[in-house]
């Protein structure tokens, strides 16, 4: 199915799949899902995850200790699938594991798997035009990063390439909280507002119910990662309740915040 927004703000959740295993990682997920996040980031563990912050390298790191691998990632990913059928899904990847599968292999066990689309935080735009052609084929939506750096012509670049949504880091640098949102975000989004139609999800940084009404206030869908991330991290045993709670009352003391706004 495309990938679709169907109220605005999205909520966009995050999680490392395996951390601390892949039938947590599910039960994380649809609680999630039944809070109300509208799109899964399904990550994908990586040795070297250099986009990331502290939380999610120590997510990886358990993750990989448990020998979570890519194939595992996309079977997660169609037993969600199987129960819930309206949600986005999304493998969030760096290049390499998907080049060890293999691209084509990858984008079919992805597209039966009942995944939306892909996002490999390592692959410019420049470089992916196989990327491209083998994703199109298999109706998967490719998802691009685009940073406060990017010049214009870059932007536009990275709006032409990708389907479903663009993703719009917050800053520059690695993902994790922040105090406060830099004041590049509402900029990006607005910029990129003037090169594509498609809806713009704000990331990285992001993990109050303050920020969430901020981003809310500009662009059309807010990612939390690494706060869900932490959350997982500090709530042993209670994962999957703790994660929902999470969502609820993020959303939840946003929707506060924005009807005391109005």
């Amino acid at each position: 199915m495309p990938l679709t927004f169907y109220k605005k703000p999205a909520m966009v959740a995050y999680v490392t799949c395996g951390d601390p295993d892949i039938a947590t990682t599910r039960d994380i997920v649809l609680a999630a899902i039944d809070a109300g996040a509208d799109v899964i980031e399904l990550g994908v563990p990586f040795s070297d995850p250099v986009a990331d912050g502290p939380v999610i390298q120590r997510a990886s790191e358990r993750a990989l200790r448990r020998g979570t691998s890519l194939a595992q990632v996309l079977t997660l990913a169609a037993e969600i699938r199987e129960q819930a059928q309206s949600t986005g899904l999304i493998i969030f990847s760096y290049l390499n594991p998907i080049l060890r599968m293999g691209l084509q292999k990858f984008c079919k066990v992805a597209r039966v798997a009942g995944l939306d689309g892909v996002l490999v935080t390592d692959l410019p735009v420049e470089e992916a035009g196989e990327y491209l052609r083998v994703m199109g084929k298999n109706d998967l939506s490719p998802i691009f990063l685009a940073a406060p750096t990017s010049p214009d012509e870059r932007l536009k670049r990275i709006a032409a390439a990708s389907r479903g949504f663009v993703y719009a880091v917050s800053r520059t640098g690695v993902s994790g909280q922040r105090q406060q949102l830099a004041d590049d975000a509402k900029k990006l989004v607005s910029r990129l507002r003037r090169v594509t139609k498609l809806p713009v999800a704000l990331g990285f940084g992001i993990s109050t119910a303050a920020q969430f009404t901020e981003v809310a206030g500009f662009a059309d869908a807010v990612v939390v990662g690494s706060a869900i991330v932490e959350t997982i991290e500090k709530n042993r045993g209670q994962e999957a309740a703790a994660v929902g709670a999470f969502i609820r009352g993020l959303t939840a003391e946003s929707a506060e915040m924005s009807a005391a706004v109005r």
